[in-house]
């Protein structure tokens, strides 16, 4: 690949080997296997060359499908690592993680990722402008969202466990009005109102150096990226709780923080590179699309699922501090995004916000009768 050499990125790509082999080399060592805080690593260390991948690829794509198409399929392939995680977890019963799991990508991108991208962007430009039609339109969906996890876990604390059939009918109801929603959304998107999704035309006074890449390789490298990333997943699913307990960690913070911000390295490094490009058209397509896209077609999907894989139907049920943690992030970026600008001090406001939650996840103790995220 051209520049392959001369960019520092990729010369983590050794660590994909060094993880495969570290996640089978249990015998090495007398009595125990390899000790998961450095399979941890070098599974978090192979995802950054193939997210930049990732990001090259579709920015490659976006050339001829346009930004709008661009931003969707980038956020739907930054999304696979988290589906791998959680069919992962969902098949060993684990669903508190993949619930927190939920929450965590969409905190992680409408905060951490989205704030990060502002930052950076503001940093090389004063002012930054995106389509605030479109905008608005996700605010919008991003509510919905949210009332999909309000409604099952208010219904929650008005039953008793007699009823759990009910919450299992409602729970299963819901996954079906996100799916129908999620499509006529890809409709209005894609077909009845591009235009409102148009990027605002920035003022760039430079072109890309490098060259397009045929359409064929452009795909090639980006469903390959994406399979590598599943596979780096499944190898930190089974490492990140025991990294977590080693340094004392709860239950909370490993799955809305620590596997959320593994699972969108993709989205993190793509949605910065197009802001530091003042493509935010793109970038906010690529965070905010991510959030939309696991909360009206993941989740769901992963609901459906688990009527085969996992040992009980997955519900969408948190605690009240879980829904504290929903509504939040819809709320801040909503007034972030109401005028269609940003600028450094904007970024520095999301980042500040997760880091805040962060920080109440981390020092949550893991007490049984009053769950963070309920099992």
């Amino acid at each position: 690949m051209p520049g392959f050499l001369r960019n520092p990125i990729y010369w983590l790509v050794p660590f994909i080997p060094l993880a495969e082999i570290l996640q089978h080399a249990g015998g090495i060592v007398p009595g125990q296997g390899v000790p998961g805080y450095l399979r941890f690593g070098c599974a978090a260390l192979a995802l950054i060359p193939m997210a930049a991948l990732m990001v090259e690829s579709t920015e490659q794509i976006a050339f001829r499908t346009g930004e709008t198409v661009g931003a969707l399929l980038n956020a739907t392939f930054g999304n696979a690592p988290e589906l791998i995680i959680a069919l992962i977890a969902l098949k060993a019963g684990l669903l508190d993680v993949v619930k927190a799991s939920i929450v965590g990508v969409i905190l992680a991108n409408l905060l951490f990722v989205l704030g990060l991208s502002l930052l950076v962007g503001g940093l090389y430009y004063r002012v930054q402008k995106f389509n605030r039609r479109g905008r608005r339109v996700e605010r919008s969906v991003l509510m919905i969202a949210a009332i999909s996890i309000v409604v099952p876990s208010v219904f929650d604390n008005f039953i008793s466990p007699e009823f759990y059939q009910h919450e299992t009918a409602l729970n299963a109801c819901v996954a079906v009005v996100l799916l129908v929603t999620y499509g006529f959304y890809l409709l209005f998107m894609l077909r009845t109102h591009p235009h409102y999704y148009v990027p605002h035309k920035a003022d760039e006074d430079e072109e890309d150096a490098t060259g397009h890449w045929p359409l064929a390789r452009a795909v090639t490298v980006l469903l390959a990226s994406s399979l590598v990333l599943a596979f780096m997943s499944e190898i930190l699913v089974g490492a990140v709780e025991e990294t977590a307990n080693n340094l004392g960690m709860s239950k909370a913070f490993i799955g809305i923080i620590i596997i959320a911000l593994i699972g969108g390295a993709p989205e993190s490094v793509a949605a910065v590179a197009m802001a530091r490009k003042n493509k935010l058209d793109l970038t906010m397509g690529i965070a905010v699309g991510s959030s939309i896209q696991i909360a009206l077609f993941v989740a769901p999907v992963l609901m459906l699922s688990s009527y085969f894989l996992a040992p009980r139907p997955l519900n969408l049920v948190v605690g009240n501090a879980g829904i504290m943690i929903a509504l939040f992030p819809v709320m801040i970026f909503s007034m972030i995004a109401a005028d269609g600008k940003s600028n450094w001090f904007k970024g520095v406001q999301l980042l500040s916000v997760y880091l805040l939650i962060a920080l109440f996840c981390y020092f949550l103790p893991d007490r049984p009768d009053l769950p963070l995220i309920k099992p």
